[in-house]
């Protein structure tokens, strides 16, 4: 049967939108202010083997690791209609222990799944050495409770003992069982709308498109690649370090262009680390997926097909390929940036007027846990924090915003004040971070919050030493800033720490700017 035209777009849009209402039903169900204010999750349908069809517009650095946790629970378990599984494991497809992936099954007319819808949520605390679960580890044990993929809900009911088990584990129970129940909601909306679309098309035309759309993304990431000069390019970046002791951690790949398919190699890239910035390889696998697919200018679904045409080498072992039982809470959201960074880098030197200079290149990732003075129930925050984008040919950086890797909102002050014992004392532009050039770098931003109970904070930062690089002449953007102000006496803190402040105590974020572009 040949591909319509118009039907193949017909099912792009309805594919995107199931996965977009899911995403709706999530934020809107969501209970924790990281879900319902942050939207730090995302929503997918896959294909009965586990291959992604098509993905909301959420968060970049889930793109090419959620489907590999699909692919884990379908070879793990039996699926019968009615069940979901759940995983976090690094190991087994996941990224870092927070993100936890629920994966269920849509049965039609068979025993066998015809699809399958999934979606992946962080949790603002999965146990560990510290609130927050973003810890400085040193394995992987120390960052929170691992699950393997196992059925939390069976023939539509939900597992107790598991629920149970998982949330005597967690320093915010109820937190948790909401955002479960959340991600379970999000689950039946896409399986509804999956199977209102087999109602309408019949299951082997939607299967046809399915397909069919995975090939016409594998289409255009060809083409995409087929317009790169054929060469070899070298990228290299570094990690400020791990947070303990280990510094200038190199990142490097050679990437290969061979008409219309590229190979990256970041098999050379350092050996892994004592600390929690190591990556597992669905992080390479989403940073990588994430560049070509920003390269893409027409509206394709992003999918299994953008990366039939790429390949990916790395070394188990290396900060880009942890073995277990590495520390890497870090990895997901610190070293997921250096790897975009690398692979822009190298790109540039064949697509000068394309690839802008460096982001802000962290997450600045800050958790702070407690209990509340004001209730006196215990308390997890999770954020990530905005800041400069790379300018380039086309233009001046963005300001104060999610780059590359994340694609969250932030907390509102409302928000925050209502839900943790914080006051938010300054939230502004940093001006003057962005890097000069021809077309100035993004600047970055300040976030300043009050403690009014005494807590536990850990800093997960980068680009604190080493600055986000200009191209093409432009100059580098400001490195970030940490510090604590206590009794009105600011101290300087490095860009990974963790340290329990007092009531008045204040936590100062300053996030790098992004490069200039040009002279």
């Amino acid at each position: 049967m040949r591909a319509n035209p118009i039907l193949l777009e017909v099912f792009k849009n309805r594919f995107s939108s199931i996965s977009e209402e899911m995403g709706v039903t999530l934020n809107r169900t969501g209970f924790s202010p990281n879900i319902k204010e942050r939207r730090d999750f995302s929503c997918a349908i896959f294909t009965r083997a586990g291959d992604m069809i098509a993905q909301a517009a959420h968060i970049p650095v889930h793109l090419g690791s959620m489907p590999l946790s699909v692919k884990s629970a379908i070879d793990s378990v039996k699926f019968k209609d009615g069940d979901m599984v759940v995983l976090n494991d690094p190991f087994k497809g996941g990224t870092h222990l927070p993100d936890i992936t629920i994966v269920a099954p849509v049965f039609w007319e068979d025993d066998v799944p015809a699809f399958f819808v999934a979606n992946r949520a962080h949790h603002a605390d999965v146990g560990g050495m510290t609130s927050g679960s973003m810890p400085l580890a040193t394995s992987i044990f120390q960052e929170g409770i691992i699950i393997p993929p196992l059925k939390l809900v069976e023939a539509g009911e939900i597992d107790q003992k598991i629920m149970t088990f998982f949330l005597n584990n967690v320093r915010t129970p109820l937190e948790r069982e909401g955002d479960f129940a959340a991600q379970i909601m999000a689950n039946l909306t896409g399986i509804r709308r999956t199977k209102e679309l087999i109602t309408k098309y019949g299951l082997d035309q939607v299967d046809f498109y399915s397909k069919g759309l995975i090939d016409y993304a594998e289409r255009m990431t060809r083409r995409t690649i087929a317009a790169i000069p054929d060469g070899i390019y070298f990228g290299e970046d570094f990690l400020d370090d791990d947070g303990l002791g280990t510094e200038n951690i190199k990142i490097s790949l050679v990437l290969t262009v061979t008409g219309d398919e590229v190979e990256l190699d970041f098999s050379e890239s350092d050996p892994q680390v004592k600390g929690s910035v190591n990556a597992v390889k669905a992080i390479v696998l989403s940073a990588v997926l994430y560049v070509f697919r920003s390269l893409i200018k027409e509206d394709i679904p992003t999918n299994a097909g953008c990366l039939r045409p790429i390949s990916i080498l790395t070394k188990p072992g290396t900060i880009v390929d942890a073995r277990w039982p590495a520390a890497v809470a870090g990895g997901n959201v610190e070293t997921s940036q250096r790897l975009v960074d690398a692979v822009l880098s190298a790109l540039y030197q064949a697509l000068p007027e394309v690839i802008p200079a460096a982001g802000q290149g962290t997450m600045n990732n800050i958790t702070i846990g407690g209990r509340d003075e004001r209730n006196g129930q215990p308390f997890a925050y999770y954020e990530t924090l905005g800041g400069g984008m790379g300018a380039g040919a086309f233009g001046p950086g963005e300001s104060a915003v999610h780059s590359h890797m994340t694609n969250t909102l932030n907390t509102p002050i409302e928000a925050l004040e209502y839900g943790y014992p914080f006051l938010v004392t300054e939230y502004s532009i940093r001006r003057g971070s962005g890097g000069p050039g021809r077309h100035r770098g993004g600047e970055g931003l300040v976030r300043e919050i009050k403690l009014l109970s005494e807590a536990e904070i850990t800093v997960l930062s980068e680009r604190r030493r080493r600055p986000p690089y200009g191209r093409a002449g432009g100059r580098p953007g400001q490195v970030g800033r940490n510090l604590v102000i206590k009794a009105g006496v600011p101290g300087d803190r490095p860009g990974k720490f963790s340290e329990v402040l007092q009531k008045g105590d204040v936590i100062r974020i300053e996030t790098p700017g992004g490069g200039g572009y040009g002279t």
